[in-house]
């Protein structure tokens, strides 16, 4: 997979070195990567593992005197049969990483066909990013609709600001006899200019109508704002740094 992604271009191009799965006890899949090259040192067996036992050595063949030049001998052997099964290692690994390239692109198509025939929402269409970002929570969306603080948090870490939660009642009249419970999340963003300003409520106003329709219940008031709340705010912003008081 890391390759795939790294490397895209050189994926019939690689040579594979298979060391053993017995280097993986202490190791990670892939020992060593040569872009120049096209080498990759794999903790993985290969074809050598697959010869009948008794092929490459005896039993009887490391006992005896001069055990250490028996030994050489021995190694150097399994690198001369090593080298004579990298053709057919390496094409083993190519097939591996056409597969799984292909398995990845299925993953991603399946989750746009999900998206689209069970939840009516093209991703490919999409134009925002944040949007396109929150929509492939949409299978798990029966989990976490209604959950307030998951929602804030998602919010921070789409928008990459601190997030503040207030939960109450609503009413649009004065009087409470009738409310509606009420979620208002105010993202932090100090300092920002008029100009700056505009620029965010139109990056986040796409963002916002997608959790109220998918995340927020039906009966619940939910605001999303930026807001300043700054002392030291020098540019006044009706509904961003202004504090009305009696």
């Amino acid at each position: 997979m890391l390759l795939n992604y790294l490397y895209p271009e050189m994926e019939r191009k690689w040579v594979a070195k298979h060391e053993g799965a017995f280097y993986r006890n202490y190791n990670y899949d892939l020992l060593d990567v040569d872009a120049g090259a096209a080498t990759v040192t794999l903790t993985r067996d290969g074809f050598l593992r697959l010869l009948p036992q008794g092929l490459l050595t005896t039993d009887e063949e490391l006992k005896g005197d001069d055990d250490g030049s028996k030994f050489r001998e021995l190694e150097q052997r399994r690198r001369i049969l090593q080298d004579a099964f990298l053709p057919f290692d390496s094409f083993a690994f190519i097939k591996k990483l056409s597969i799984e390239r292909k398995a990845s692109e299925l993953l991603d198509n399946k989750l746009a066909y999900l998206l689209k025939e069970y939840f009516g929402f093209d991703i490919e269409a999409e134009q925002n990013p944040l949007v396109r970002q929150a929509a492939v929570l949409l299978p798990y969306v029966s989990m976490w609709r209604g959950d307030f603080a998951f929602i804030r948090n998602l919010l921070a870490a789409l928008m990459h600001c601190d997030v503040e939660m207030t939960i109450g009642r609503y009413s649009h009249v004065d009087t409470t006899v009738c409310w509606l419970p009420k979620v208002r999340y105010e993202l932090m963003m100090p300092g920002l200019t008029p100009e700056g300003y505009r620029e965010q409520r139109e990056v986040l106003q796409p963002l916002a109508d997608f959790m109220r329709e998918w995340f927020i219940p039906f009966d619940v008031y939910c605001e999303i704002l930026i807001k300043d709340h700054t002392q030291a705010a020098k540019e006044q912003v009706l509904d961003y740094n202004v504090e009305l008081t009696e």
